[in-house]
């Protein structure tokens, strides 16, 4: 399918059924997800920060660390729709982001994603009137968390959730396509997603409030064990394998025969 196939075929699971987004960094990952025939959408996330580059945060991803992963997943050719975020300070002026957006398309994302609502309004105009689909983001904004007040849900006093509102129709105005809630009180979350023209994406928003939901794969399938945020729900336990993997194959090793007299000549 094209690009536009795709998010028609996403716009058209709004009440029907949940549409499923998981983040993918690599080559092989992204076969593996894409494979499943399950998954719509895949995220190059600015999670690989901490997924990949073991970075605290996702402040410190650079656009050359996105590109470099965005170009590696899109060597998959996925059938799910591939969107790649724009991290912190690629979008600063509309100009700008429609550049940075334009670079990430360059190298085989179909689509990006962004962080924030009503301010970033124009940024998002400037990128769609260039004809790149935007995937919005609300609610908790990880690249804002040291100005923000951390990881704390979002929601959680009426004035909070107004503006969570301001910020859903200001994404949606702007004309993108989907938007991921994040980390906001589930009555909120639903809320959204009843007033909302375009799917909603949760993360850590209630099971169940919104049009779909994204995971970052690390979560999903145990890959980082030491950290695991409280409303990942994980279906597999691979660090645990890989450990086993590798002390079963150390464990096997066999030293070379010693050599022999005729070996020393």
């Amino acid at each position: 399918m094209t690009t536009k196939e795709k998010i028609r075929a996403i716009a058209a699971c709004k009440g029907i059924r949940p549409v499923a987004q998981l983040t993918a960094y690599d080559y092989p990952t992204t076969r593996l997800l894409d494979e499943t025939g399950a998954v719509d959408m895949l995220l190059v996330g600015d999670s690989l920060g901490m997924m990949v580059l073991g970075y605290p945060d996702t402040t410190s991803v650079t656009l050359q660390h996105m590109l470099h992963h965005t170009e590696a997943v899109a060597r998959a050719h996925p059938q799910a729709l591939l969107v790649a975020d724009m991290p912190l300070h690629t979008y600063d002026t509309p100009q700008q982001a429609v550049r940075n957006a334009e670079a990430l398309i360059s190298v085989g994302a179909e689509a990006v994603k962004l962080e924030g609502g009503s301010a970033v309004q124009e940024q998002l105009r400037a990128i769609i009137s260039a004809g790149i689909p935007v995937q919005g983001h609300i609610g908790l904004l990880p690249q804002h968390i040291k100005e923000d007040g951390g990881y704390r849900m979002r929601g959680k006093t009426d004035e909070e959730a107004e503006t969570l509102l301001c910020d859903l129709r200001a994404v949606e105005a702007a004309g993108v396509f989907s938007v991921v809630i994040e980390c906001t009180r589930a009555e909120v979350a639903a809320r959204l997603t009843a007033s909302s023209s375009i799917i909603t994406i949760g993360i850590g928003s209630g099971h169940g409030t919104c049009d779909g939901e994204v995971q970052v794969f690390h979560d999903l399938v145990g890959g980082f064990p030491w950290f695991v945020p409280r409303f990942a729900a994980q279906h597999a336990h691979i660090s645990q394998d890989i450990k086993a993997a590798a002390q079963t194959w150390a464990k096997g090793l066999i030293l070379p025969p010693p050599p022999s007299n005729n070996d020393l000549h």
